[in-house]
C-alpha cells in the first residue's frame, strides 16, 4: 500500500511552480504521476519521495500534518529549491484548506478539522463586510478572472500542473486581499481538475462545471467593482460568542472526503427552528468516518458521544458559533446533557408538517442556505427503480421523490439501508434528509423513522428514540412489519425526469464539453452540423434564449482572429469565458425551475414536462 503524502498549502504549491523553467515546467507533468507511488514514511513522521538516485524530495508536515511553509519540502539535488522533483512531489500531494479561525476562549485543534464537513460553507454569511472594496480586493479579483478563464480555455486536457498551479496562486493572492469566497471557489475548481485528470471515480463533470461558474461569476462580478461586498465571504469557521443555547438532536451523518479526512457531524436543532451541528473530522479516512459516530462529543465537558447527542440534545452556556451554526469548544464553554425529544415533538415536529415542495423552493431561491438545509417528510414506499428509491409523499396529488445514498461508498451502511427499505413496498416511512437540487425531485435521506399512526410502519428499539441514522444504525428484519400487512402499493416504474427530458441536455453538453477538451473542443463542435440540430429543438421548446446562448458560445469558441503573419491578434480568453459564464448561469437558472416543479404537486402524481 502506497503512503500518503501530507497536504500541502496552496501557495507553497504555487510559489514551487513558478521557480521552475519554462523547460521544466512542460516536464511536470508527467513527473508528478509517478510521486504517490515512490513514497515513503519516516520513523520521525516526514514523507520522502524518491526519483531514482537523481534525488530525494522530503515533506516534514507541521503539527496539523499540513506543509505550510516552503522550509518544510526539501530536495536532495543539486537545483534545489527551484527543481524539478519538489515541485511534483508537492503537486502530486492533496490541497490543504486555508487555516480556520480560532473561536473565541481558543478553541481545541481537536474541534478545527482542517477538512469541511458536508454542511460547511465559505459563502456570504457575514460579520459585517466593508461598504466598498478595496483596490487590493479588486487587482486579486481580476487577478483570479484571468487565472480562471485560462483555466476554462484549457480545460480538463490541458489543465496540468502549471494551470492549476497560476489559478492557486490567484487564490492565495485573493485569501491576502480578503476574499474568501473567491479563494474557496478556486480550491474547488483545482482539486476538481485534479480529480478528472487522474479520473477518480468520484469525480463528476457536471460538479467541475459547477465549480468554475461559481468561480467565474463571483470572481468577475468582485473585478467589475459593481458586486454586492458580500460576496467578498467571511472567513471559514470565524467564531462569535453565542451565549446561551438549547440545542436537540436530530441525527448524525458520517463526513468521508477524497482527501482522507473522515468523521462525523451531528445536526441539532434549537426550540426557535435555528440548525447548529457539532462536528468531528480529521485524517482518517474511512475507519474515522465510521468510529466516530460513537465517539466523544468534546463541548464543555459534556458527558455524552455522538450517537447520544443524535438523540439526546444539550443546554449551553458561553457557546461560541460559527456563521454557518457551528458549535465551537472554547475553554468558557460549559454543556449539560438534557434528555432526548422524538421527531413527534417539538422543535422537530414542525420540520415533518410543512409540504416538501415549499420547503424546496424557499432552498432554491437561497442557494447559500441550501448548501446545509434539511428537509422532512412523510413518504410512502414504491419500490426500487434502477439506483433510486422510489417514494411518494403522503400528500394529495403528490410526485414521485427518489431517494439516494447519502453516501454512495459501500463500507457505510446508507445504500444497504435503502435496498431493505426498497424490499417493502406500501411501507409508510418519515424521513430527514438533504435534497439534491441538482436532479430532479431527489432526496438523499439520513435518517428515517416510523409515521406516527400508521400500522404498516417501522418498528425500531426504544432506544433509538424514533429514528435510525443511516449512516451508522444498520436496519434489519425486526425492524420492518411483516410483509403480510403490507397494504396495496403501486408498480415501481420510473417516472419522467423533467432535467433528462429537456433538450437543456444540449446545452449542458456543450458547457461540459468546454470544461473537458477547453476552447477548442468547444470551436471544433461548431463547426460541424451538430449546432443546427442542437438548436433547433431547444427553440422549438420555446427555450429560445438557451439556444443564442449557445450559438454565441460557439462563434466566441471558433472566434480566432489573426494577422498576416498568422499571429492571434486576440489572445485573451476573456471573451470566451465570459459567453461560457452567461450560458452556465442561464442553464443553471432554467434547470432550477424544472427541479422545483419536479417537486410540486401534479393531478394525478405525474411528473412535469421538460416545456
Amino acid at each position: 500500500m502506497s503512503t500518503e503524502l501530507p497536504p500541502v498549502a496552496p501557495e507553497v504549491l504555487a510559489e514551487a511552480v513558478e521557480n521552475l523553467t519554462a523547460r521544466l515546467r512542460k516536464k511536470l507533468d508527467a513527473a508528478t504521476e509517478s510521486c504517490a507511488a515512490s513514497a515513503a514514511r519516516a520513523a520521525d513522521g516526514s514523507v520522502t519521495v524518491s526519483f531514482g538516485e537523481d534525488a530525494l524530495v522530503t515533506l516534514r508536515p507541521g503539527p496539523a500534518g499540513t506543509v505550510t511553509e516552503a522550509g518544510q519540502a526539501t530536495c536532495s539535488c543539486l537545483l534545489a529549491p527551484r527543481c524539478l522533483h519538489r515541485a511534483a512531489a508537492l503537486g502530486a500531494a492533496p490541497l490543504a484548506d486555508a487555516a480556520p479561525a480560532q473561536p473565541p476562549a481558543e478553541q481545541p485543534e481537536a474541534e478545527t478539522p482542517a477538512e469541511p464537513g458536508p454542511e460547511e460553507s465559505t459563502g456570504p454569511e457575514s460579520t459585517g463586510p466593508a461598504p466598498a472594496l478595496t483596490e487590493a480586493q479588486l487587482g486579486a479579483a481580476a487577478a483570479l478572472w484571468q487565472a480562471a478563464a485560462e483555466a476554462l480555455a484549457a480545460g480538463v486536457t490541458a489543465g496540468g500542473a502549471v494551470v492549476q498551479a497560476e489559478l492557486l496562486r490567484a487564490a492565495h493572492t485573493a485569501r491576502l486581499a480578503g476574499l474568501p469566497r473567491a479563494e474557496a471557489a478556486a480550491l474547488r475548481v483545482v482539486r476538481g481538475l485534479r480529480a478528472a485528470r487522474e479520473r477518480r471515480a468520484t469525480q463528476r463533470l457536471g460538479a467541475l462545471t459547477g465549480a468554475f461558474r461559481e468561480l467565474l461569476h463571483t470572481a468577475g462580478l468582485l473585478a467589475s467593482g459593481a458586486a454586492d461586498p458580500v460576496l467578498t465571504g467571511t472567513a471559514r469557521r470565524a467564531y462569535a460568542p453565542g451565549g446561551s443555547l438549547q440545542v436537540h438532536g436530530l441525527c448524525r451523518e458520517p463526513v468521508l472526503s477524497a482527501t482522507g479526512y473522515g468523521g462525523v457531524v451531528t445536526h441539532l436543532l434549537a426550540p426557535d427552528g435555528s440548525r447548529y451541528s457539532v462536528s468531528d473530522v480529521r485524517p482518517g479516512g474511512l475507519a474515522r468516518a465510521r468510529g466516530a459516530g460513537s465517539a466523544s462529543v468534546a463541548l464543555g465537558g459534556a458527558t455524552l458521544d455522538h450517537a447520544g447527542l443524535a438523540r439526546g440534545g444539550l443546554r449551553i452556556v458561553g457557546a461560541t458559533v460559527s456563521a454557518e451554526g457551528r458549535l465551537g469548544a472554547g475553554r468558557g464553554v460549559r454543556a449539560t446533557p438534557l434528555r432526548g425529544t422524538p421527531w413527534t415533538e417539538q422543535p422537530a415536529a414542525p420540520l415533518f408538517a410543512r409540504p416538501a415542495a415549499e420547503a424546496v423552493a424557499e432552498l432554491l431561491a437561497d442557494p447559500e442556505a441550501a448548501e446545509s438545509a434539511l428537509l422532512g417528510c412523510d413518504v410512502t414506499v414504491v419500490g426500487a427503480a434502477g439506483e433510486h428509491l422510489l417514494v411518494r409523499e403522503t400528500r394529495p396529488d403528490a410526485p414521485l421523490l427518489r431517494l439516494l445514498p447519502a453516501h454512495p461508498h459501500p463500507e457505510l451502511p446508507h445504500t444497504a439501508n435503502l435496498r431493505r427499505i426498497a424490499a417493502h413496498p406500501g411501507l409508510r416511512l418519515r424521513v430527514l434528509g438533504r435534497p439534491d437540487l441538482d436532479r430532479a425531485a431527489t432526496l438523499r435521506p439520513l435518517a428515517v423513522g416510523p409515521v406516527p399512526g400508521e400500522p404498516y410502519t417501522l418498528r425500531l428499539p426504544e432506544k433509538w428514540l424514533g429514528r435510525a441514522d443511516l449512516g451508522y444504525d444498520r436496519l434489519q428484519g425486526i425492524h420492518f412489519p411483516p410483509q403480510a400487512e403490507a397494504p396495496g402499493a403501486e408498480p415501481a416504474a420510473e417516472g419522467p425526469d423533467p432535467l433528462a427530458d429537456s433538450p437543456l441536455w444540449r446545452v449542458r453538453r456543450l458547457l461540459e464539453t468546454g470544461v473537458a477538451g477547453g476552447r477548442r473542443a468547444v470551436a471544433e463542435a461548431a463547426r460541424g452540423t451538430e449546432p443546427l440540430a442542437s438548436y433547433g429543438p431547444l427553440r422549438r421548446a420555446g427555450l429560445t434564449a438557451a439556444a443564442e446562448l449557445s450559438a454565441a458560445l460557439a462563434a466566441e469558441a471558433d472566434r480566432r482572429p489573426r494577422n498576416a503573419f498568422g499571429r492571434l491578434t486576440d489572445p485573451s480568453p476573456d471573451g470566451y469565458a465570459w459567453a461560457w459564464l452567461a450560458a452556465a448561469t442561464h442553464l443553471a437558472a432554467a434547470e432550477r425551475s424544472l427541479v422545483a416543479a419536479s417537486w410540486a404537486a401534479i393531478p394525478n402524481g405525474a411528473m412535469p414536462t421538460a416545456r
